[in-house]
């Protein structure tokens, strides 16, 4: 499971909402995968950013399809609930907390709105199995995950990632993570400053 916390990375977040939304303008259905959710936090993160740049109506059209592979520890509960302790909340600018946060039960935690919870589906996969959680996405994030892979694995998971996206979809890694030259003619990066990458070919 990898590890993640609000607001991590957010310019690269930020540039691939800004190049994905008008990619989905006018689709009935916008699909956004997040692989590796952790606990959600980047998750929410991704709601959040797409929230404060789509129109209700582009927002109402939205999934987002968080998974992850380590069944340990209820994560997918702690995803579907999207109850965080309020220490968490604290790299997070106090305007969206207002906005998409709500005290929880719990005390001393916040649960996310519904209305960035009903836009998040959850469920276990496992990257590995090279078998894409579902197709015809928009954009696909993913972060501190395929460090943890051999070169070949990762080579094989982003031949996965281009599979599973829709023609000129988008694909947002870890700025640690660079496009393996084998797939220069399956991805083009679009910003000089973030690993962000377009579909080419087919």
């Amino acid at each position: 499971m990898a590890f993640t916390f609000f607001m991590r990375d957010l310019p690269t977040l930020e540039h691939a909402a800004n190049h994905m939304i008008p990619h989905a303008s006018g689709r009935s259905r916008i699909r956004v995968w997040e692989a590796g959710s952790a606990l959600g936090q980047e998750t929410y993160t991704i709601a959040m950013v797409l929230a404060e740049r789509m129109n209700s109506f582009a927002f109402r059209n939205l999934t987002i399809e968080a998974t992850d592979y380590d069944q340990a520890n209820n994560f997918g509960d702690h995803v579907t609930s999207a109850v965080y302790p309020i220490d968490e909340l604290q790299r997070t600018p106090a305007e969206l907390v207002k906005k998409y946060f709500e005290p929880a039960e719990k005390p001393g935690h916040m649960r996310v709105t519904t209305h960035l919870r009903e836009r998040v589906r959850f469920r276990y996969h496992d990257l590995l199995s090279l078998q894409p959680a579902g197709n015809d996405y928009c954009l696909i994030v993913c972060k501190n995950v395929l460090l943890h892979f051999q070169p070949e694995q990762r080579i094989e998971v982003m031949k996965m990632f281009h599979q599973a996206l829709t023609p000129g979809g988008f694909l947002a890694c870890e700025n640690t993570q660079k496009m393996p030259q084998e797939l220069s003619e399956k991805f083009e990066q679009v910003v000089p400053d973030a690993q962000l990458f377009r579909k080419v070919g087919v």
